[in-house]
């Protein structure tokens, strides 16, 4: 984890402390410009579960990130340097692979997927050569040794196995692969929802009050906070703190992920004591929150013990 890390920060990376649970669903979180990555570290990459991978396309689409698994090996053997894996949906690379594409802008050009290993044609150049010289499907087919059908999604998007993308180049006398960008956010085609488990009856009374004041609330399960609460373009990385021995290190956690993921955080407890925020994270009492009657009085609330900290 510490080689990922000291590689994302010395390509420009803010990156957050490692978390120090095995169990979470990402271990970091770093973000350069408008680029912000959620992270999972596996030596082994067998381990990562699809609940797992689930709760990861979650939190990238609400925070507008880009998931990624960094791994070394599965059942099947190494994790392949310049060769982008995937599991439940998520991409997954070496550290090597990492390396060359943050230090040196060299992109993996081959993909995995079932039956083999694949690369990305362009797709439009493709068909426009092949009008273009009055190429007939058929005839290209023939000499590529696939079917017009195969040909016909290709142009469609559809990658290509390695041989078959070289005799394409080769016959057309032009580059057709195209670089994977193994940081793309990946657009989820529909809505995602966690099968969570029923919060407590402190969590269940606090998610009922912020969503009584027009908040989404989207609870989590392998996270250091219990829920992701948004309202328009305000997002809360939201946290249940019902430990008040683990308050202040769950706090610092919290802050520390706010802090690269550029959104507030905020943690309710039982009541306020003697302070109103711990490490760059908003502390909210249950009582205080009962009396705040909708969502620009709780921004205003946070705003002001965030300005305070």
């Amino acid at each position: 984890m510490d080689r990922v890390r000291f590689l994302l920060a010395r390509t420009g990376y803010c990156v957050s402390r490692p978390l120090p649970k095995r169990s979470i669903s990402f271990d970091i979180v770093a973000r350069r410009d408008d680029s912000l990555l959620i992270i999972k570290i596996l030596s082994n990459v067998d381990a990562f579960s699809r609940d797992n991978a689930e709760e990861m396309k979650v939190l990238t689409e609400t925070l507008d990130a880009s998931p990624l698994l960094v791994g070394e090996r599965s059942s099947s053997g190494s994790v392949e340097t310049g060769i982008v894996y995937s599991r439940f949906g998520i991409p997954i690379i070496s550290l090597d692979t990492l390396a060359e594409f943050l230090m040196e802008s060299v992109p993996p050009f081959i993909f995995a997927a079932p039956g083999g290993l694949y690369v990305r044609l362009d797709s439009n150049r493709l068909r426009e050569l092949r009008e273009q010289r009055q190429i007939s499907l058929g005839t290209m087919a023939e000499v590529i040794g696939v079917s017009r059908r195969t040909i016909q999604m290709y142009e469609a998007g559809m990658g290509a196995m390695i041989d078959v993308a070289l005799k394409l180049e080769e016959y057309l006398g032009e580059s057709l692969v195209l670089p994977i960008d193994p940081l793309a956010r990946i657009p989820q085609k529909q809505e995602l929802e966690l099968e969570c488990q029923q919060p407590d009856l402190f969590g269940q009374e606090i998610f009922e009050m912020l969503a009584g004041m027009g908040f989404s609330v989207v609870p989590t399960i392998r996270c250091p906070f219990e829920a992701l609460t948004s309202e328009e373009e305000n997002l809360f990385l939201t946290g249940l703190g019902k430990d008040e021995r683990k308050l202040k290190e769950k706090a610092r956690i919290v802050g520390d992920i706010s802090r690269v993921t550029e959104r507030r955080s905020v943690i309710f407890i039982e009541r306020i004591k003697n302070r109103a925020s711990i490490e760059g994270t908003v502390l909210i009492g249950r009582d205080e929150l009962k009396k705040i009657s909708g969502a620009d009085m709780f921004h205003d609330l946070v705003e002001d013990r965030s300005e305070s900290r």
